[in-house]
């Protein structure tokens, strides 16, 4: 988790380009976990055998039809490696190919690490004897080959190599392969056993790179000159880890206009979803015309959101309170978060009635919580993770962050600027990151097994797929979101409204 007072270091680290503390920080947390990789946690392809007598029109029939570029060759008690490339040595001689038998070009002096070796060790091997390719054994038996290919392929699920990949993609289609790879990354990190704060702040962090590049592809430079591209919601928070949905904004400059408005924001949510960046199925992205507007229609839909009486407003303005810079002027959403601040002053009515929001899911909550602690064992419940826990705390910490005019946007963040602050008490608040961490956890869990079983990640958790130490944990997490609500109640007098 960054520490908030590391804010101004890493801005000022951003703006003289070079890479901040918390970038810093997040490369070194990756490069501990490859270095903790072992060989087995690399995709391993099953070997292919011959017999060295075998004739080299028969061997590349035989490659053809498996689709591989080598094959383990068995001559007696001796194995050794044959590759494509040494067809070319093949060609120079005077004999047919059908005379050649795959034996006398193939490399005996094979190398081998096992399933259990680090994989730093293996490429280590191979950087030290140049090879391109080792045996992979467990015990005796040989499970698989690995190449410097299937490397590359490990390290390129490793955020630094995305934002490469990212940074360097000519078009849309190839800026499709990183976009790809950063579920493949989500994997490997929560398999490592990394922590849920640091998965989703390299995610986070990955996703902006795409959609920075994304725009710049899609937006003339004028439009993104005047412009300020924002992600909002979870996505601005640096809390949505597996894509559930998109919520971005474009604020322009007044006075501005351009033909392409219209078009280059049609072309980027068409783009996000066709990488997997699922539509937001209450419209807010920029191909809509309320989330892309100039400063000036900004204001006003702001202070509807705050005075008027659209249903929909006080959930449109929680949403843009998380908004982050993505590209273009970061000013203009700086001065849109100043006019909401001087529009609302510290009207106790108004972060009252904001606050209230936190009760919305709380409806027929004795049902689901009595299922939970076994009083009633009907048919396995079934807990929305975002209503009944990560929504009353990230709503909560945000109306609190608003009230005390605090900056930062991950809700742990808001959490250790309160404490410090005195606006809430240090246990209170370290047992609420606590939860929003494990409530974090466990709904990615739940979302790379559905993606796992072909289902589109949701919210929802099946009581009965918890092990007993975990349903305990959950019920202990419910009750803080359920004391917090209290806390949250009593602090804004929500019995008075």
């Amino acid at each position: 988790m960054s520490r908030p007072d590391q804010e101004d270091d890493s801005r000022g680290a951003a703006r003289k380009g070079r890479p901040s503390p918390d970038d810093l920080a997040a490369g070194q947390r990756e490069f501990i976990t490859l270095m903790s990789a072992q060989v087995r946690d690399v995709y391993l392809r099953k070997p292919h055998f011959l017999d060295a007598g075998t004739d080299l029109v028969t061997t590349s029939r035989e490659l053809a039809r498996q689709e591989i570029s080598d094959a383990l060759v068995r001559d007696g008690a001796r194995l050794g490696i044959f590759t494509t490339t040494r067809l070319r040595d093949a060609l120079l001689e005077p004999r047919p190919p059908s005379a050649l038998t795959v034996g006398e070009f193939t490399a005996y002096d094979l190398r081998a690490v096992r399933t259990d070796d680090a994989l730093y060790d293996a490429m280590s091997m191979m950087l030290r004897h140049r090879i391109h390719r080792v045996l992979v054994r467990d015990g005796d038996e040989i499970v698989g080959i690995l190449s410097q290919l299937d490397l590359m392929g490990f390290l390129a699920n490793h955020s630094h190599l995305i934002m490469a990949k990212v940074d360097q993609a000519p078009d849309i289609e190839a800026l499709r392969e990183p976009a790809a790879q950063v579920e493949a990354l989500i994997r490997g990190l929560s398999a490592d056993g990394v922590r849920i704060e640091i998965i989703s702040g390299i995610t986070g962090r990955l996703n902006r790179q795409i959609f920075r590049r994304l725009w710049e592809m899609v937006a003339p430079e004028a439009l993104r000159a005047n412009s300020c591209l924002i992600v909002m919601g979870s996505e601005g928070r640096s809390e949505q880890v597996i894509r559930t949905d998109q919520d971005n904004g474009l604020i322009l400059r007044d006075g501005f206009t351009h033909p392409e408005i219209e078009s280059a924001t049609a072309a980027f949510t068409e783009a996000l979803i066709s990488f997997g960046y699922p539509p937001c199925p209450g419209g807010i992205m920029v191909s809509q015309p309320l989330w892309r507007q100039p400063l000036a229609g900004v204001r006003d839909s702001l202070r509807d959101w705050v005075y008027g009486d659209d249903p929909d407003g006080p959930m449109n303005l929680a949403i843009f309170l998380d908004a982050a810079p993505v590209a273009g002027d970061v000013d203009l959403l700086a001065e849109a978060r100043a006019y909401l601040r001087r529009i609302i002053g510290d009207s106790a009515v108004f972060y009252a009635r904001f606050a209230s929001a936190i009760e919305q899911f709380s409806a027929g909550e004795g049902g689901w919580w009595r299922r939970l602690t076994g009083l009633r064992a009907a048919e396995p419940a079934q807990i929305d993770l975002k209503k009944q826990g990560l929504f009353p705390i990230v709503h909560g910490v945000r109306t609190l962050a608003l009230q005390y005019g605090i900056d930062a946007l991950p809700s742990d963040d808001r959490l250790t600027v309160l404490s410090r602050a005195g606006r809430i008490d240090s246990r209170l608040a370290h047992d609420l990151t606590v939860a929003l961490h494990q409530l974090m956890e466990l709904k990615l869990q739940a979302n790379l097994a559905q993606i796992e079983a072909g289902e589109a990640p949701g919210n929802l958790l099946r009581w009965d797929s918890l092990g007993t130490l975990e349903r305990q944990s959950l019920k202990d997490t419910l009750g803080i979101v359920r004391d917090f609500r209290q806390w949250i109640a009593q602090h804004y007098r929500l019995d008075q409204l």
